[in-house]
């Protein structure tokens, strides 16, 4: 009985579950990390065009995406930041599915999202440092991340 009822539990709170079929959960991984380079934009009160190209740029590399592909999904991600009230939705699925240095290199992302208009706002760094958390990124995998975008931004 109690094993039935755990496995039910598991089932309901785990929304991205593996009977979940592989092209759809590729696309909730490509838009949960799409959202979070999104509110690294969104962090300041105008969307620096800079900024815009970074998260298009980001999104063509690590995923593989084309034009069109990746337009839709900085748009699809940009309704969906807006109404979202926390990250604990996206980090989750993506901490249920990336590995280790595939977080790091998202976080990486998002501190190349913040540095591409050569200044990082403190709302940039704050959404930075409460996503890396959510990820459990380490604090040294954090800096590391943050100094290799920095050094790329030439800043």
């Amino acid at each position: 009985m109690l094993s039935s009822l755990k496995a039910f539990f598991d089932s309901v709170a785990s929304p991205s579950s593996a009977a979940e079929p592989p092209q759809r959960q590729r696309h909730a991984l490509h838009l949960a990390a799409a959202v979070l380079l999104v509110e690294v934009m969104r962090a300041q009160p105008d969307i620096d065009p800079a900024e815009y190209q970074a998260v298009i740029a980001a999104l063509q590399r690590k995923f593989a995406l084309g034009d069109g592909e990746v337009a839709e999904l900085v748009e699809a991600a940009r309704a969906e930041a807006r109404k979202a009230n926390d990250f604990f939705h996206f980090t989750n699925r993506l901490n249920d599915h990336f590995t280790q240095p595939q977080k790091v290199a998202l976080v990486e992302a998002m501190w190349q999202v913040a540095y591409a208009d050569a200044h990082l706002d403190a709302g940039e760094n704050h959404v930075i440092s409460k996503v890396a958390g959510l990820l459990h990124v380490t604090h040294g995998e954090y800096i590391a991340a943050k100094l290799r975008a920095k050094e790329d931004a030439r800043l």
